[in-house]
């Protein structure tokens, strides 16, 4: 019987990096993941701990994408990062959610230089983080929106007066324009995309928070069945199923102190993206096609009580490594043309204006969840 042929890596690695016969066994005895990839993302070999990680046989790993294997997928419109960067070689360390690998990682991308500096083979090795590790990264991501916000407030007062002024000085001139002459076709042009630059700047301002409006007392609850009530013939058109799911304190009213119009805004930025998911993965009808919606009470590791809204849709879910892109400013997972960017940033700056905080999770081809989590009143 023919012994088994073995993997580039083995050969190499036992015959390249380590003394004759302890290549293989030194490999296979690191117990973070490891994986060994081309610059096209195919795998070429792993570890015994990525095989346990992944929850595979060996046969299903090698061969396959890194994308389909640590991430659980690909949108087909959109390029993952992490094949940008094994595409240019590039060296790099990030923190990320692998949900192929079933945990938060501190994933390292070392490109391996051979004869002549060429790289033909790419090492990534996954480190699973800390508690601590996995709170200090939110805080990073946290204080990094804010410096967005507040960059994106500042432009949009540079930009304010001037587009202001454009659309007013074309204005004046277009009154003055004989009707449907060349320049009052032009004129009203240029007052149509000034108005659009304001609509952004607007939405600006609005992810950046710089707002006046008084907040009150709100019941969730209330708030989601008045949205619910703007969008349920475009879902029951949709073939969308809505299922409201009760907890142990389902009874118990989840009241916050808030701006009932701006919470119902974000609630509707979710429903919409929800209902483009689940139209991109069901053509038609499907007993799967469906919104799943909660509301429960919890404590924080404070000590205070806060309630979480969840919000989930079995569409066609988003790569994890874009999940900490999606709330930047025009930003979206979206083909050309089907969207701004700007819904889940300006529902990012809402909650964080409510003193309380907005996160996904989601797999490709499997949900996406979006959590959002908020004060309660003190009685």
């Amino acid at each position: 019987m023919a012994s088994p042929q073995k993997t580039i890596s083995e050969v190499e690695t036992s015959s390249n990096l380590h003394p004759a016969g302890t290549g293989n066994e030194l490999f296979h005895a690191i117990q973070d993941p490891v994986l060994v990839v081309t610059p096209g993302g195919i795998i070429l070999d792993a570890n015994n701990a990525a095989m346990t990680a992944a929850q595979k046989e060996r046969s299903e790993i090698i061969g396959k994408g890194i994308c389909t294997i640590i991430h659980g997928g690909r949108l087909p419109h959109i390029e993952c990062p992490l094949e940008e960067f094994l595409r240019t070689k590039s060296p790099r360390v990030e923190e990320t959610t692998l949900p192929g690998l079933h945990g938060e990682y501190l994933l390292t991308i070392s490109p391996v230089k051979e004869k002549y500096d060429i790289v033909e083979k790419i090492l990534l090795v996954a480190r699973e983080l800390t508690s601590d590790e996995m709170r200090k990264a939110d805080s990073i991501r946290t204080a990094q929106m804010a410096a967005i916000g507040e960059l994106a407030a500042g432009v949009a007062h540079e930009v304010n007066n001037p587009i202001t002024g454009i659309i007013n000085f074309a204005q004046l001139l277009l009154d003055d324009s004989e009707k449907d002459s060349l320049q009052a076709e032009l004129l009203d042009r240029i007052v149509k995309e000034g108005e659009r630059v304001a609509l952004i700047i607007k939405n600006l301002l609005s992810f950046a928070r710089e707002s006046d409006k008084a907040n009150e007392p709100v019941q969730i609850e209330e708030v989601m069945q008045n949205s619910l009530a703007l969008v349920q013939h475009q879902f029951k058109k949709d073939g969308i199923q809505i299922i409201k799911n009760k907890g142990s304190d389902s009874d118990a009213p989840c009241h916050i102190y808030g701006n009932f119009t701006q919470l119902q805004q974000v609630i509707l930025n979710i429903f919409s993206n929800a209902r483009f998911a689940l139209n991109e993965r069901y053509s038609g009808g499907d007993p799967n096609k469906k919104i799943e919606l909660s509301c429960s009470h919890f404590t924080e590791e404070t000590g205070n009580e806060a309630i979480r809204i969840t919000i989930m849709d079995t569409g066609t879910g988003i790569p994890q490594s874009l999940l900490s892109r999606l709330f930047d400013p025009f930003f979206t997972t979206k083909p050309a043309g089907k969207g701004t960017g700007l819904g889940l940033s300006i529902s990012y700056g809402i909650i964080k204006d409510h003193g309380g905080t907005i996160k996904v999770d989601s797999i490709v081809h499997k949900y996406t969840k979006m959590i959002i989590e908020l004060p309660v009143i003190k009685q």
